[in-house]
């Protein structure tokens, strides 16, 4: 059985499997990211709820493995060379777990780094910018009720990063053509959660991208995506 005491995480979520990758997450769009991966890639996995409502990210067992205190982190009993291994930041751990599986990232060295490169754009852009308008245009609505430029500014770049997943996916069925990949896993849960979790779809009309919205469709309506999307569960 693998030894987990070197993380202190695990003192207040204990894991009951400590031989199984522990998923430390709540179901938002860069949560259910991993959740989604690793019933793609059919590894085991135990969930545990990091709680919003009790501001779990930055208690300090969480913090202790992610300095940064945003979910989801995850804690590997078989990392490198056969030793636990605590890993941070989504984009992150979708390259470790497709890299530790052979899956979900093309084998090629090339097709390797275009990946790569499709998930630091949702990294880098697409995550933050619709991150921003979800807030400015829900959570804090009343705050900015006269001030309409930081729903615009975010709109308007949430918008443009729109147009650019619709050129890519124009004449493909996935972002890195006919196979599904991390980019893929990276990236759908954000604009199908621009409508779910902010309510954004007219905002963003986001019906001018049906490439992108048919894609979303297909991503989501894989197996591993239905059931990834409810991970970790709240009950």
């Amino acid at each position: 059985m693998a030894d987990l005491s070197n993380f202190p995480i695990t003192n207040r979520w204990p894991a009951r499997n400590p031989d199984v990758i522990q998923l430390y997450s709540l179901a938002t769009p860069n949560g259910v990211k991993i959740s989604i991966a690793l019933e793609e890639l059919g590894l085991p996995y135990e969930a545990h709820l990091i709680s919003f409502d009790t501001v779990d990210q930055k208690s300090p067992e969480f913090v202790s493995l992610n300095p940064n205190g945003r979910i989801p982190a995850i804690i590997d009993p078989n990392g490198p060379d056969g030793k636990p291994i605590g890993l941070f930041e989504s984009g992150a751990i979708l390259i470790y777990l497709a890299e530790k599986t052979g899956k979900l990232i093309p084998a090629d060295a090339a097709g390797r780094y275009e990946t790569i490169a499709w998930v630091m754009f949702q990294m880098g852009g697409v995550g933050p910018m619709f991150g921003q308008f979800g807030h400015f245009f829900k959570y804090a609505a009343a705050k900015v009720a006269n001030n309409s430029y930081p729903v615009e500014r975010y709109r308007d770049e949430a918008k443009r990063l729109l147009g650019v997943l619709e050129e890519r996916l124009a004449s493909r069925q996935w972002i890195m053509g006919d196979e599904y990949t991390i980019a893929d896993i990276a990236t759908f849960p954000w604009v199908r959660g621009v409508d779910v979790f902010y309510g954004g779809k007219d905002v963003l009309e986001l019906e001018k991208f049906p490439a992108v919205m048919d894609w979303v469709e297909r991503a989501y309506a894989r197996p591993a995506s239905q059931k990834g999307w409810k991970v970790p569960s709240k009950d």
